[in-house]
C-alpha cells in the first residue's frame, strides 16, 4: 500500500538533541569523580573507624548504582525521534484499509464503575472508521450484571450517538467528556440545526447515564429478561463463559456511512482450579473470541478508562501499520499514556509525561516504543508470534514459527478448536487483508467462542507463551512487549495531535501507591524470570541499546533499597556522630554539592521543556522518593518472598474515576492532598520522616551542646543537608502526622514506624 501512492503515509523524524547530551555527559562526569574521590578515600583511609568506613563503603555502593541506573537513562534518551502520520492520504483508499477488533478489559464495577466504560465504548464505537470493519469486545472479569446492563443500554444508544458524531464531525466522542465541556457554540443556520441535535442528545445522554447509575444489581438478576438469566448465582471466581452479542453490524456500513460497528460482551470462564492469569488471561480470551468470530487482522486494546480522544486514532495508526514498505518496522502502534481532567501540577507523579516524552520518544528510536498495555494496535499475527519475514528462518525463532506450519502444529499451538486454527491458519498467511469475512450472524458462532474461552482450553497450548499475551507478570504488557521486539519486531510511536486516547490518573496516596506497587511487582517478576531482557538479546533478536532501555523500568524495584540505604546514610551519621560526606571545608565537597545541583537543574529543565511547572518538577521529584522507599520497595519484598516460595502476588485493581475536573475542585475536598489509610506501604516513608526529623533534632542538639565525643570527626553540613532535603521530600507525611481522618496516618501506621524508629536509633553507635 505504501509503495502504491506517491505521498507517504508516515514519516520518521529524528530529533535534535545535541545541548541534552552534553549535559548527560556532565551528570555521568561528576557521578564518576564522586566514585573515584570516595574510592580514593577508601583506600587512603586504613586506620579510619570501622563505622565511618561502613558508612563510606555503603555510600560507595549505592552511588555506584546510580551511575548505572543514569548510563542506562542516557542510552535510552539519545536517539530521540517522532513520527509524523498523514491519515488524509488514505481518503481514497478506504476500501483497502483492514478490519480492527477493539478490546475494552474491566475487571471490577466498583472500582472501575460501568458508566466509565460505557464511555469508552461508545468513543471507540463512534471512530472515523468504516462500521463493518469495526467490532469491540468488552471483557468482563467481575461478571457483573450492572456492566452488562450498561453495555446493553449503550448498544441503543450508539445508534443516535454515532450518526450525530459523523453528522457534525463532533471531536470528542466520549459522551461524558463531549458534554461536560459546555454547550454548543455554532451560529447561523446550520448551527441551529445542531444546536437542536446537541440538546435532543444530550437529553438521551442523560437519561442513559441516569438508567446506568440507579441500576441495581439485584434487581437486574431477579426481574431482569433472559438476557441475565446466567447471571443469576453466577460467582466472579467461578461461573461458565457468558457471552452477549449486542449489536452484530453483520459488515455492513449503513447509509452515508452512519452504520455501527458490532458490540461484544464477555465474562470468560473462572474457576478455583484454574489460575486466570490476570489481565493477560482476559486478553488471550478476547484474541480468541474474536478470531473465531470477526477475525480482524488488527487488534486494539484499552483499558475500560482509556477514551479515543481523537475520532482518527484509527487512521492514524493505519499509516504507520500500512505506510512502511517493510511490516517489520511496525509490529504494533502505540500510543503514549495521557490524562483528561488531570490533576494541575501532578501532585501524585503519576502522570508520566516527561517519562514518555523524554524516555518514550528516546526508545523509539530505537528498535521501538515499549508496550503500553492500553492505547495500542497490533498485528494479529504478531500476537501470535509469527517473526518479520526476513527472520522466518532464523534459528533463534520456534521450529514451528519457521515455514508454514502444519496442522498439528497449529493444533499445539492454538489448541483443539477447528475454526480457531482456520482463523489463525488465514492470519498467518502473512497478507494483511487475507483475513476471513465477518461472519454473517456473530450470535451462530457463540457456542464455538465459548469453546475457545474456557478454563481448560489453554492446557498443552502455547497460549501465554509464544502465542499471545505473555503470563508470568503483572505487567503482562511490557512482557508481551518484550517478546514481540525479541522476536525481531520494532513498533512506531502513535502521538498525533489531539492524543489518540485520554484516560484517567489515580488520584490520592492510597491509590497511587497501589498503581505503583503493581507496576514495580510485574517488573521485577520479568527481571527474576527467564524473560529477563538481558537474556532475550542473547538467546533471541532483542538489541542490545533496547534490552538496556527496557532495563530502565525494569529495575525500578531494584532501586528501592539502594535508594533507602542512601537516605538512611544521613540520619545514621546525624544520630551516630558520623560522616558519609567531605565536609565543606574540604575540596571533596564540591564533588557531591556540584552533583546535587546540576542533577536537579538538569530534571527541572527537562520539566520546563516539556512544558511543565516548577511545581510538577518537585511534586515528581518528593514522589519519586516516596514511592522509593513504600510501593517499590514493598513490590521488592513481595518478589523475593514469592522467589523463595513464601508467598503469591495479588492483582490490584486501581480505582477508575469518570471526569475529573481539570482544577481538580470538587466544592470542598481537595483532590491533590495525599491521603492515608491503612495500608503497609505507609509504614516505611512514615518511618523514615520520623527518623529524619529524630536526627534533624540529635545533631542540631550535639553541634550546639558541643556533646561529640573527643577525636571524632562527627556530621558536617553535607548531613544536615541530606536529612532536610529529606523532610522536604516527605513533606506529605509531615504534614500526615498531625493530619486528621483521610488526610491524617492511622495510629496503627504511626505506631508501627515509630518501633522501626525506636530499633533504628537503638542500634546506632553512641559516639
Amino acid at each position: 500500500m505504501a509503495s502504491a501512492t506517491k505521498l507517504p503515509l508516515q514519516e520518521r523524524v529524528p530529533l535534535p538533541r545535541m545541548a541534552w547530551k552534553l549535559a548527560d555527559l556532565a551528570v555521568l562526569s561528576l557521578l564518576l569523580a564522586l566514585l573515584a574521590r570516595r574510592a580514593a578515600t577508601l583506600r587512603a583511609a586504613g586506620g579510619a573507624a570501622p563505622a565511618c568506613t561502613w558508612c563510606w563503603l555503603a555510600a560507595l555502593v549505592c552511588e555506584a548504582w546510580f551511575a548505572v541506573v543514569w548510563l542506562l537513562n542516557m542510552n535510552a534518551k539519545w536517539n530521540p525521534v517522532r513520527f509524523d502520520t498523514h491519515p488524509e492520504r488514505l481518503a481514497q483508499r478506504i476500501d483497502e484499509l483492514p478490519a480492527v477488533d477493539m478490546f475494552v478489559t474491566t475487571a471490577d464495577p466498583k472500582q472501575e464503575p460501568p458508566a466509565v466504560t460505557v464511555d469508552t465504548v461508545l468513543s471507540l464505537l463512534a471512530l472515523d472508521y468504516p462500521a463493518g470493519k469495526l467490532a469491540c469486545y468488552v471483557s468482563d472479569d467481575g461478571c457483573s450484571p450492572l456492566t452488562l446492563f450498561a453495555l446493553r443500554e449503550a448498544a441503543e444508544f450508539v445508534k443516535l450517538w454515532v450518526p450525530f458524531c459523523r453528522k457534525h464531525r463532533v471531536s470528542v466522542r466520549a459522551p461524558f467528556v463531549y458534554f461536560s465541556s459546555g454547550g454548543p457554540g455554532r451560529g447561523g443556520a446550520a448551527g441551529g440545526e445542531f444546536q437542536r441535535d446537541w440538546a435532543a442528545m444530550k437529553i438521551e445522554y442523560e437519561k442513559l447515564a441516569s438508567r446506568i447509575e440507579n441500576a441495581d444489581e439485584e434487581s437486574l438478576v431477579r426481574h431482569g429478561d433472559g438476557e441475565f438469566a446466567e447471571l443469576v448465582g453466577a460467582d466472579r471466581r467461578d461461573h461458565p463463559t457468558i457471552i452477549k452479542v449486542l449489536r452484530d453490524n453483520g459488515g455492513r456500513e449503513g447509509d452515508d456511512g452512519t452504520g455501527v460497528p458490532s458490540l461484544v460482551y464477555i465474562s470468560r470462564e473462572k474457576s478455583p482450579r484454574h489460575h486466570h492469569h490476570f489481565k493477560a488471561g482476559a486478553m488471550n480470551v478476547l484474541t480468541r473470541v474474536s478470531a473465531v468470530l470477526t477475525n480482524a487482522p488488527v487488534l486494539l486494546n484499552v483499558d475500560c478508562d482509556m477514551f479515543a480522544n481523537n475520532p482518527q486514532a484509527a487512521l492514524h495508526a493505519m499509516c504507520l501499520l500500512l505506510g512502511v514498505d517493510d511490516e517489520l518496522h511496525s509490529g504494533f502502534a502505540q500510543a503514549p499514556q495521557k490524562f483528561h481532567g488531570a490533576l494541575k501540577d501532578d501532585p501524585f507523579g503519576n502522570q508520566m509525561e516527561v517519562i514518555y516524552q523524554k524516555i518514550g520518544f528516546g526508545i523509539a528510536g530505537l528498535q521501538g516504543i515499549f508496550y503500553g498495555g492500553t492505547g495500542c494496535f497490533h498485528r494479529r499475527k504478531v500476537i501470535y508470534g509469527v517473526p518479520p519475514p526476513e527472520s522466518a528462518t532464523d534459528v533463534r525463532q520456534p521450529t514451528r514459527m519457521r515455514g508454514s506450519p502444519s496442522y498439528k502444529e497449529l493444533q499445539k499451538m492454538f489448541g483443539g478448536s477447528k475454526e480457531l486454527i482456520e482463523s489463525a491458519r488465514s492470519i498467518m498467511s502473512g497478507e494483511m487483508f487475507a483475513a476471513a469475512a465477518p461472519t454473517a450472524d456473530l450470535a451462530s458462532r457463540i457456542d464455538v467462542a465459548k469453546e475457545v474461552s474456557s478454563c481448560s482450553y489453554e492446557a498443552g497450548t502455547s497460549w501465554g507463551q509464544e502465542v499471545g499475551w505473555v503470563y508470568g507478570s503483572m505487567t503482562e504488557d511490557i512482557l508481551t512487549g518484550q517478546r514481540i521486539h525479541a522476536a525481531g519486531w520494532m513498533s512506531a510511536l502513535l502521538n498525533p495531535d489531539p492524543p489518540a486516547f485520554l484516560g484517567g490518573a489515580p488520584t490520592g496516596g492510597p491509590a497511587s501507591l497501589t498503581q505503583y506497587k503493581r507496576w514495580a511487582t510485574g517488573l521485577l517478576e520479568i527481571v527474576f524470570s527467564r524473560n529477563n531482557p538481558v537474556l532475550l538479546w542473547i538467546f533471541k533478536r532483542l538489541e542490545l541499546r533496547q534490552c538496556l532501555g527496557y532495563l530502565v523500568i525494569d529495575v525500578w524495584p531494584l532501586r528501592a533499597p539502594f535508594e533507602l540505604c542512601y537516605a538512611l546514610l544521613g540520619p545514621y551519621c546525624l544520630l551516630a556522630n558520623q560522616s558519609f560526606l567531605p565536609k565543606a571545608s574540604e575540596p571533596g565537597f564540591l564533588v557531591p554539592l556540584a552533583l546535587f545541583l546540576t542533577y536537579n537543574l538538569y530534571n527541572l529543565a527537562e520539566y520546563m521543556d516539556c512544558r511543565l511547572s516548577v511545581r510538577a518538577w518537585w511534586n515528581n521529584h518528593r514522589m519519586q522518593r516516596i514511592v522509593s522507599c513504600s510501593a517499590w520497595l514493598l513490590a521488592f519484598l513481595t518478589v523475593v518472598l514469592k522467589t523463595l516460595g513464601l508467598t503469591e502476588t495479588v492483582f490490584d485493581v486501581t480505582r477508575k474515576e469518570q471526569g475529573a475536573a481539570p482544577d481538580g475542585g470538587d466544592g470542598g475536598a481537595d483532590p491533590g492532598r495525599f491521603t492515608f489509610d491503612s495500608s503497609p506501604a505507609f509504614v516505611p516513608p512514615t518511618a523514615l520522616t520520623i527518623l529524619a526529623v529524630v536526627a534533624l533534632a540529635a545533631g542540631a542538639w550535639r553541634a550546639v551542646a558541643g556533646a561529640g565525643a573527643a577525636g571524632v570527626v562527627g556530621p558536617g553540613a553535607g548531613e544536615f543537608v541530606c536529612c532536610g532535603w529529606l523532610v522536604l521530600c516527605f513533606w506529605p507525611f509531615v504534614r500526615g502526622l498531625a493530619g486528621e481522618g483521610s488526610y491524617g496516618i492511622p495510629w496503627s501506621v504511626r505506631v508501627k514506624a515509630g518501633l522501626l524508629v525506636a530499633a533504628f536509633v537503638h542500634f546506632c553507635p553512641r559516639n
